[in-house]
């Protein structure tokens, strides 16, 4: 990807607050199911209407009035995590606060994609070990896998290291797992199709490391079965791909209880998705650094302030009302094609 289209939903309560939130949706159905035109056809028929017509006071009652839409996670969270935002600004407290969070600044990993040679890769490595990312994820491909992670371990054989298979493994891999498994990896991540749960647990058996289901996570319902399979012994949890806050935070106490190890990815988001990653994964319950890169790690500019920048590995929780960020006018009109302006009557 060279550029990346996404929404923002600004709401406006009647004291004039507003809240924001981010639609993540990619333009081809190549992600998951959901496409962002998709997602703003639902937003703008069923959503929207229906938060019209919803007396609420908390935020987290939005999930119950969105459940007659079937699917559609991204485009739910998109409305959601604006309430939850506006939420927080109109008591004029950071929305870390609402998850009784307190962390300033949570450490950061990074995810690194295919290189064509070892050289090029460790390279990469390096320059984002100098900046002070405290993890390294490796995309892996079948016939680009054991040599590269061999050669990242043995360049850094004390650093958190894993492996992010996109679903392009099956079980007739699994010698090449097995000698993965070697390597002291933190987790393998999403190694077999996103809908299976059955081979995940077979490989689960047979290897030391942990497995991490990525796409297969959409509900909670989905980390039940996951973990009643023992398919996984790693969440990586998405905001937008479970569908908002509410249903994440299930996900995470989930996690809590049965001793899962639950971390936070990240969707190629702007500013705005990225502070609310930051504010979600303050809480205590979040140990293994996300993928929750700085700004510049993707974009040569945003659209918010202050700018997510890292510092020593770590990324600053903005300490501001709601999300912490001012998304900027400016920045707004340059990249922005189009507005559209609901109303409640």
């Amino acid at each position: 990807m060279e550029t990346k289209a996404f929404d923002l939903l600004i709401l406006e309560d009647e004291l004039g607050n507003q809240g924001i939130g981010e639609l993540v949706s990619f333009e081809r159905a190549d992600y998951i199911e959901e496409t962002i035109d998709m997602s703003r056809s639902v937003i703008q028929n069923e959503l929207i209407p229906r938060l019209f017509d919803l007396e609420f006071s908390h935020p987290a009652e939005i999930w119950s009035a969105f459940k007659h839409t079937q699917g559609n996670f991204m485009a739910k969270s998109a409305v959601e995590t604006a309430v939850w935002d506006l939420y927080a600004r109109r008591l004029n407290v950071p929305l870390q606060k609402i998850f009784s969070a307190e962390r300033s600044s949570i450490p950061v990993g990074v995810s690194i994609g295919v290189h064509e040679n070892v050289g090029d890769l460790l390279a990469t490595a390096k320059s984002y070990v100098e900046q002070g990312y405290q993890r390294i994820k490796l995309k892996i491909t079948p016939g680009n896998d054991l040599v590269p992670l061999q050669a990242l371990r043995k360049e850094y054989p004390e650093i958190q290291l894993m492996a992010d298979a996109n679903s392009a493994y099956t079980l007739r891999d699994l010698p090449l797992f097995k000698q993965m498994d070697t390597l002291a990896l933190a987790m393998i991540e999403q190694p077999f199709h996103p809908r299976d749960y059955v081979d995940h647990a077979m490989l689960q058996k047979q290897i030391k490391t942990a497995v991490c289901l990525d796409e297969n996570i959409r509900t909670l319902e989905d980390v039940r079965t996951a973990h009643a399979l023992g398919s996984c012994r790693a969440i990586n949890l998405k905001i937008p791909r479970v569908g908002g806050i509410t249903e994440a935070l299930k996900i995470v106490e989930f996690c809590q209880k049965n001793e899962l190890l639950v971390w936070l990815g990240g969707m190629f988001e702007s500013g705005v998705g990225r502070a609310l990653n930051l504010h979600f994964a303050s809480q205590d319950c979040f140990t293994f650094p996300g993928d929750l890169s700085a700004f510049d790690r993707y974009f040569h500019d945003d659209i918010v302030e202050p700018k997510a920048t890292i510092n020593n590995g770590q990324l600053a929780v903005p300490d501001q009302p709601g999300i912490g960020v001012i998304w900027q006018e400016e920045q707004l009109l340059n990249y922005s094609y189009d507005k559209k302006t609901y109303v409640k009557k």
